[in-house]
């Protein structure tokens, strides 16, 4: 029987998530990327607080014209500059069923190269 995307995508998103658990001093770091815009979250799973939280929509980010993987890279850097002005260094990170590459491989690599360990 054949998975439709979103049937596949959901199958690896819970095979993830049963391995990845977010702390207050290690919060899950998850992507959602949609056709256009691509946003990500740091949840703490123990309270179930979303941390700090950064997006393509942002006024600042959206304000900077770009392809999809530059906006991408954009969010990565403003999540990581919230993260550390919040006090978060290390996150565990969760692509959410996506493949690691692309928009979600750009957003990582930016994240890390702006300070953040994962």
């Amino acid at each position: 029987m054949a998975f439709s995307k979103l049937e596949r995508r959901f199958k690896i998103k819970t095979r993830i998530r049963s391995k990845v658990l977010g702390t207050a001093e290690r919060p899950r770091m998850t992507v959602f990327r949609s056709n256009k815009q691509i946003s990500v979250q740091l949840i703490d799973d123990n309270t179930g607080k979303t941390l700090v939280a950064a997006s393509s929509l942002a006024k600042d980010i959206a304000a900077e014209k770009g392809t999809k993987t530059e906006m991408a890279a954009k969010v990565g850097k403003a999540i990581a500059e919230k993260a550390l002005a919040a006090g978060v260094s290390a996150v565990v990170f969760d692509r959410n069923g996506y493949l690691y590459h692309g928009r979600v491989k750009q957003l990582a690599d930016a994240a890390r190269e702006a300070g953040l360990k994962f």
